[in-house]
Order: structure tokens, then C-alpha cells, then sequence
């Protein structure tokens, strides 16, 4: 696994000082499902893509790294290589042996060298797949701001305590356990909690933390009912993490390393931990069961209609797809030459490579995927499959017509004007490229591969392969139309009468 990654490892670049770490380790026994957790989708990207895009984005650095696990080389791939990203394998779970969020970051750190600048470090979690680029840089302005060694991005819960199964942030309180004003101390953040080692506490006897000397009390059900949550991520002055992780036990419910108990143990030497509480909960969510993996996905349909539900028409905004990239796609196309009158469907899927344009409409259930790229006033009936391979492009030229439940795929292009009447299926392949030209109509039962057509035919009924069809003008100055063109049969011999 080891040499598998390095081959498509780059190294971090050392004029940036600010690193990402993602991570991507786990598999999620509890999603139930053999793929991993990692790749789970939310809005058509595996959630450590989208995490791992994110970081980029908020911490404008290409700086990063990603620690797979179990599946460690799917995850990889899916999130390919780029410049300044390295992808470091966290063996200790594959093998048995105590791993965790802490395990996690040591495996994170040992991907880069340590250099006499004291870069910043910001930990994530992979299966966090609505965060976003501005919550990311939002939280890396307040520690940049803030003179601390380590920064917590907290949440408030906002469901039942019952319910609530993240990590709690345990602040000082208004005093201490001798019942003394806690007085500049009060709400610096002590420790954080999580929720298994609340839950194995006696319940008749309070919880004692220290923090600058000072000891402080709380109930069992003071930390259960507290809103204030871990979410996952964290930022570190880079020096003080490689020195202080090491410093990591297992001594808790999980029997892990966790990343958390460095709250902790930074206070116990004296150096400084602070906390960022975020403004909105969706983008910090995580998933570990596939019930929340679907509320994120929720979520996800509703930012997307949000953005677009006064540029465009959504037949359904509970039943639609459309990939960031087309999104902003759209709204830079609004802003540049709107109003565009653009119509999607119930059900419709449209892929990132898509390019749609003014006064485009897609049917229901209709699917766009791979490099397709439509003209002005194409109309799209219900149930189409548009689809290309890579480094292929499908093109329909202004005011074409696709009628219902026709597939076309592959290196095609279909001229202005031009008519695809349902029954149809087309493709065209690098070798032998599918050409049509503009004001054609195509019909019935009929099937059309790596062929050169010129303008103002009609075609019907037709099965014609890697053939130049010509306008061929009759006496009467009307165009011939091309029907019932079959190829011969093969296996005569094999068919008899009963």
C-alpha cells in the first residue's frame, strides 16, 4: 500500500505555510455497506473529495493530507493526485491494534517533514461532506487572529441531549469545585469529553477536571445535557502538535488515541487552547449511519435549489440533480447574458461536464453525464440519456430536438434545427465519429453509429453503421428520404421452423 501511494504522492510545497490533514481512515462499520464510508456520495462526490476540496479552498493552500485506511487506495484514486498532496496509510486498524483520531494525525505528521517554521496544521474529518470552503476559511481567520497554540471548531447541538452523541466541550464554569470565582479562567475551554466516557460515568459522584490548578466539578448529567460539541476539527501551531501527540494514551472507553485528549494535555502545559464556535450546524455534520449520510444528502438538494430557484425552473426540488460545476455554471451564465429560461425536469440528473445554455429544457428523468454540451433552445424530452467517455464530447447544436426515451452517447454532434424523434439511438466513437447535419429528422425504431449525414435528410426505420449518407435531390427538387435501410442477416441457418 505503501509504494502504491507513492507513486502518486507530491510533495508539500515549503513556501506555504499551512497544512490540511484529512481524515480518511475509516471504513464505518456502522454505514453497513461494503464500499467505504469515505466514498459514500453526497451530491454526486465522495464526502472526503468534498472535504478535501473544501480544505483547499478555505485554507487557500494546495498543502494536504489525506490518511486512508481500510480501502485506503479507493479513497486515494477517487481523490487523485495533485501538486502538494500526500496521501499517508493508517495501518493500526487494518492490523488490530489502537488507532483513533490521535493514531490518525501521528500517521498525518510522519507524511512531511518537520521544518524550523512552525506552520499551521488544520485537522479534519473525512465523512464531514457539507463542509464548506467559507466555514474553513472562517475558522482558520479566528486562529490566525487569536494567539493560541490549538483552536477547537465547536457546534451547538440543537436536537435532545439524548440524541446528541458528539463530544462535549467542558469549559470552566462561574466557579470551582470549593465553590471560588473562577474569575479570568471562567469558560477557557478544560478538556473535551466524549460521549462513551460521559456515559461510564457514576452518576453519584461528580466529575472532577483541573484546569491551572484549580479543580472543577460537574454532574454526569451537566456534560450529557451541555450543547456545546466537538465537531472533528481542529487547528495547531505545528511544532507544539509533533511534540505534544506523542504524549497520547489509551486510557478511555474507546481505547483509542484521540485527538481530543490534547485539550487536555496542552493545559497541563501551560499552553494555550481556544475555541471557535461556528454560525450554522448542517455544514459540520458527519455521518456514521446511513439515516444521516441521507439527511446530508437532504441538505445538500436543498442548498443547490436554493441557489438556483430564482434563475432557473426545478420542476421538483425534492427530485433533481445538478453537479456544483453546473451550478456555478448557471449562475455565471445569468449574471453574463440573463435571463435564461432554462427548465429541468423531475428526476434529472446533469453531470459536472455538462454546459447548458438560454432556453434549454430537459424532460423528466432525463441524464446528462460526461462532456455534453447543448445550444441555445435545445429541448430535451422525457427519459434521454445523453452520456459520453472521457476526452469525448456530445454537442446538439441550436433548436435540436431530442424526443423521448432516445439514448445518444459517445463522440457525436447533431447540427442546428435538427429533429430526433423517440425510438432513436445514436453513438459514435473516436474511430468513427457520429456527424449529422443541421435540419435533419431521424425517426422510428432506429439505430445510427459512427456515421456522416448530411443537411435536410430524413431518416426512418433505419439501421446504418459507419456509413456517409447524402442528400440526394429528385427530379421534382425533393429531397429523398432515406427508409428502411437494414443490413443483412446473419444466422439464417440457425433459425427453423417449429
Amino acid at each position: 500500500m505503501h509504494d502504491l501511494l507513492a507513486e502518486i504522492n507530491s510533495p508539500i510545497l515549503d513556501d506555504i505555510h499551512r497544512v490540511g490533514i484529512v481524515l480518511a481512515a475509516g471504513h464505518g462499520m456502522r454505514i453497513r455497506s461494503e464500499t467505504s464510508k469515505m466514498l459514500h456520495e453526497i451530491w454526486g462526490q465522495p464526502t472526503a473529495v468534498r472535504v478535501a476540496r473544501a480544505v483547499q479552498e478555505g485554507l487557500d493552500s494546495p498543502n494536504q493530507v489525506i490518511v486512508v485506511g481500510i480501502k485506503g487506495l479507493d479513497v486515494a484514486r477517487a481523490a487523485g493526485p495533485q501538486p502538494g498532496r500526500l496521501f499517508a496509510y493508517q495501518e493500526n486498524p487494518v492490523l488490530g491494534q489502537p488507532a483513533g483520531t490521535g493514531d490518525a494525525v501521528r500517521v498525518g505528521l510522519q507524511a512531511f517533514p518537520a521544518t524550523a517554521a512552525d506552520r499551521d496544521v488544520y485537522i479534519f474529518l473525512g465523512d464531514m461532506g457539507l463542509l464548506t470552503g467559507q466555514v474553513v476559511a472562517q475558522f482558520r481567520a479566528s486562529f490566525e487572529n487569536a494567539a493560541c497554540d490549538m483552536m477547537v471548531l465547536t457546534g451547538l447541538y440543537s436536537g435532545p441531549a439524548e440524541t446528541n452523541s458528539y463530544g462535549r466541550i467542558v469549559r470552566v464554569p462561574a466557579t470551582d469545585a470549593a465553590g471560588q470565582p473562577a474569575g479570568e479562567d471562567c469558560d477557557k475551554v478544560i478538556e473535551i469529553r466524549e460521549h462513551k466516557d460521559i456515559l461510564s460515568l457514576n452518576e453519584a459522584t461528580p466529575y472532577e477536571a483541573v484546569y491551572n490548578g484549580r479543580t472543577y466539578a460537574f454532574t454526569r448529567q451537566d456534560l450529557l445535557e451541555t450543547r456545546e460539541i466537538n465537531t472533528g476539527v481542529v487547528a495547531f501551531r505545528e511544532h507544539a502538535l509533533r511534540t505534544y501527540i506523542q504524549h497520547l494514551d489509551t486510557d478511555n472507553a474507546q481505547g483509542e488515541l484521540l485527538l481530543t485528549d490534547l485539550v487536555q494535555i496542552f493545559n497541563q502545559h501551560q499552553l494555550v487552547v481556544r475555541a471557535a464556535t461556528a454560525d450554522s450546524e448542517e455544514e459540520l455534520l458527519a455521518f456514521n449511519v446511513k439515516s444521516v449520510w441521507r439527511q446530508m444528502e437532504a441538505i445538500a438538494r436543498r442548498w443547490a435549489y436554493d441557489k438556483l430557484k430564482d434563475t432557473i425552473t426545478i420542476a421538483d426540488e425534492e427530485d433533481f440533480f445538478i453537479a456544483d460545476e453546473v451550478i456555478e455554471q448557471i449562475l455565471n451564465m445569468d449574471a453574463e447574458c440573463g435571463p435564461l429560461d432554462i427548465v429541468i425536469g423531475k428526476g434529472t440528473y446533469i453531470g459536472p461536464e455538462v454546459q447548458l445554455n438560454r432556453r434549454v429544457t430537459i424532460g423528466d428523468r432525463s441524464h446528462l453525464s460526461g462532456h455534453v454540451v447543448l445550444g441555445e433552445g435545445v429541448q430535451i424530452g422525457v427519459g434521454v440519456e445523453l452520456s459520453t467517455y472521457p476526452n469525448q464530447t456530445l454537442a446538439l447544436d441550436d433548436e435540436v430536438e431530442v424526443l423521448s426515451r432516445n439514448i445518444l452517447k459517445g463522440n457525436l454532434r447533431i447540427g442546428a434545427h435538427s429533429r430526433i424523434e423517440s425510438g432513436v439511438l445514436m453513438t459514435g466513437s473516436d474511430e468513427h465519429p457520429m456527424r449529422v447535419g443541421e435540419r435533419v429528422t431521424i425517426k422510428g425504431t432506429s439505430y445510427l453509429y459512427g456515421c456522416q449525414i448530411d443537411d435536410d435528410l430524413f431518416i426512418e426505420h433505419s439501421v446504418i453503421k459507419c456509413k456517409r449518407v447524402e442528400q440526394v435531390r429528385r427530379r421534382d427538387s425533393t429531397i429523398q428520404p432515406v427508409r428502411y435501410v437494414l443490413p443483412q442477416p446473419e444466422g439464417l441457418d440457425s433459425i427453423a421452423d417449429l
